[in-house]
């Protein structure tokens, strides 16, 4: 299983009763098709009530996961369990799922009421109420209370989305599925909605896993983020853990815009004092092609397992964020050419070149020509050691 590490950094607490059993548990789940591997040996746990989100590149297994969640699948090897026990054999329609897809899938000879109230053909509406009155609930919970004799057709795709949803709620499910729903969606609206998905899912309360390959998205909405890689979860962390304490290179570069720095330590120093209560660390000097960078490597700006063992000699590699370089500021300080420079309304993204690496700065005031930037130590996350 991946690790996740406690930070700081996580204010809010995640939902769930960590005392109760997982609402969804993958156990060793392997999934190959062939010789080719869509997941592979994932081991991850779904909290009670906890909006859960699987993000990565195409092809990372995060679909296929979610389709052995919901049965659409069986694994090759693992066990996959609701509540604490396993569901191997039984079928989609009774694992108690509501599932969203990428293309809503509405039924298009259907009104929306229709659409909203199938699944109650095969399922008493939950809190002994009419079927009519399910559907009207649930129309108002996702804000298209007067579109219940509407044909979904003449629907936008942000209502289309909406109706889906409800739809996969009518029954009352233990877990709703969300495969990239709103991925054939402008971004404006994207943003817009995925405060209405979270909105409903704290609202009911209803343990979700949401599929997407939109990081920030992903940041936005969760309690917790599994990113993945080549089939298994490479980092599993509430969302400000995942972007500022990524646990590999591969997370720092794939989660937000990251300048990754890796070189030899040449030295190692404590802090001023033994005894100093500001999060002072250890710090190390390292050699970035001829050019000597500061990090730190613990208290509270880059706590780094293993950080205390770090030694002369050693290959480090830290990520430092654009939005903790400074210009003309910092203890650590570069100095590289302006290559271009994208206006982004708040802030400008500006891609520098140091010696052929590119490195990513945002400021608020356009830049040209040679510019010296820097950052502090405590500014970088160590990501890797590999020992001398």
């Amino acid at each position: 299983m991946a690790s996740e590490k406690p930070s700081a950094a996580d204010a809010a607490p995640t939902a769930g009763d960590p005392d109760r059993p997982p609402a969804v548990d993958l156990d060793g789940v392997t999934k190959r098709y062939g010789d080719a591997t869509a997941v592979d040996d994932v081991s991850l746990s779904v909290r009670d009530g906890e909006f859960f989100t699987l993000v990565g590149p195409s092809g990372c297994g995060k679909t296929t996961t979610l389709r052995l969640i919901a049965g659409f699948e069986e694994p090759t090897s693992g066990t996959v369990r609701f509540a604490g026990e396993s569901v191997a054999g039984v079928p989609p329609e009774a694992r108690d799922v509501g599932v969203v897809f990428q293309n809503y899938a509405l039924f298009p000879h259907m009104t929306v009421g229709e659409n909203v109230g199938y699944g109650l053909n095969f399922a008493d509406p939950p809190g002994g109420v009419s079927r009519d009155e399910r559907v009207a609930e649930l129309l108002a919970l996702v804000d298209l209370p007067d579109a219940a004799d509407r044909d979904p057709e003449r629907l936008s795709g942000g209502q289309r989305q909406r109706v889906a949803m409800a739809r996969a709620l009518a029954p009352g499910p233990e877990i709703l599925l969300l495969d990239e729903p709103m991925s054939a969606l402008d971004a404006q609206l994207r943003e817009r909605l995925r405060v209405q998905v979270r909105q409903i899912q704290s609202k009911l309360g209803i343990t979700t896993v949401y599929v997407t390959h939109d990081q920030e998205e992903a940041l936005a909405i969760s309690d917790r983020v599994a990113v993945m890689r080549d089939g298994t979860p490479e980092q599993v962390a509430p969302p400000r853990t995942v972007y500022r304490e990524p646990s590999s290179r591969f997370v720092a570069e794939f989660v937000g815009d990251n300048n990754v720095f890796a070189g030899r330590v040449t030295a190692v120093d404590a802090p001023a004092s033994d005894e100093s209560d500001d999060g002072a660390a250890r710090t190390a000097a390292i050699d970035v092609g001829g050019e000597t960078l500061r990090v730190a490597l613990g208290g509270d700006g880059a706590a780094t397992e293993g950080g205390d063992d770090v030694a002369v000699g050693d290959r480090l590699t830290a990520c430092v964020r654009p939005e903790y370089l400074r210009i003309g500021a910092g203890e650590s300080r570069l100095t590289a050419t302006v290559e271009s420079a994208e206006f982004l309304g708040e802030t400008t993204r500006v891609t520098l070149d140091w010696g052929g690496r590119d490195v990513v700065v945002r400021t608020r005031d356009p830049l040209s020509g040679e510019v010296a930037v820097g950052f502090d130590p405590a500014d970088a996350h160590v990501i890797g050691v590999d020992r001398a």
